[in-house]
């Protein structure tokens, strides 16, 4: 097996200082966030960031704040987020690319949220592929349901790749959309193409099942605050640096070591890093 590629979803649209102390969400919280996950096996951050308020917010100059406090500490990969929160623009979610990050996410699909509707038609999706496209950012498939995983494939049939492999991130446990039972994230690894990499997240009570299930087949793992916010059942996590370090014990335990952002970043097939 490949090394374990752990991602970091540290920050989140949802989670609140409230619910989860840890939670970073200035930017030098972030920064810090990101160099302790580093240190504790994280390869990648996947990155939401905050106004001045703690609201979530897709604008450039918050993101390029946060990614400066990121690049004064550690070369973790850093992905940002196109999916922004729920009643945002399309303009608005896609602010971040003009950073030219290494990767973003992209949901190829409209999916049920809660009590919301995460939005994504055929013309949203088109238009954020090509834009990713164009500005040489590798997107990361975001899928919350199996028929996204066709959308994803149209886009790329349609429009061309958008680097020299498909990497899918398939979020399981979101009420209203599939669940994590571990059936359910093996169907989907086995509807992918042959030559991608993947990794899974598990939302709330779904992160063990989803990262246990993961190790097993050979995928890689996303977790953090925007996911998951606690250690044990009613036990908060003191940071993300803390959820890593439990992932990466149990990594070794199936004698998988964990990639740092440079093999992850030849894993998948990104630019080397240059400080």
């Amino acid at each position: 097996m490949e090394k374990l590629i752990i991602t970091v979803a540290g920050v989140g649209a949802e989670t609140t200082k409230e619910a989860q102390p840890g939670l970073p969400v200035a930017a030098v919280e972030i920064g810090a966030d990101a160099a302790r996950c580093r240190e504790a096996g994280a390869a990648m951050y996947h990155l939401h960031v905050r106004d001045a308020a703690g609201h979530p917010t897709q604008a450039k100059e918050v993101f390029a704040a946060a990614i400066e406090e990121i690049r004064k500490r550690t070369d973790i990969i850093v992905q940002t987020s196109t999916g922004g929160a729920m009643g945002m623009t399309a303009d608005e979610r896609l602010q971040p690319l003009e950073l030219d990050p290494e990767m973003a996410s992209l949901t190829t699909g409209t999916a049920n949220f809660g009590d919301d509707v995460f939005f994504n038609d055929t013309a949203l999706m088109s238009e954020f592929y090509r834009r990713m496209q164009a500005k040489g950012v590798r997107p990361e498939f975001e899928i919350f349901e199996a028929g996204q995983i066709d959308n994803a494939l149209k886009l790329v049939k349609r429009f061309g790749p958008a680097g020299p492999l498909l990497h899918w991130d398939f979020v399981l446990g979101v009420p209203g959309s599939m669940s994590g039972e571990p059936r359910n994230l093996a169907f989907l690894v086995d509807r992918i193409p042959d030559g991608s990499t993947w990794t899974c997240t598990g939302i709330g009570r779904w992160h063990m099942p989803v990262t246990m299930t993961a190790l097993a087949l050979g995928g890689n793992v996303r977790l953090g605050f925007e996911d998951n916010i606690f250690l044990h059942k009613g036990v908060l996590a003191q940071d993300n640096a803390e959820l890593v370090g439990r992932v990466a014990r149990l990594a070794g335990e199936w004698d998988r070591a964990c990639a740092t952002p440079d093999e992850a970043r030849r894993i998948l097939r990104l630019t080397p890093y240059d400080a």
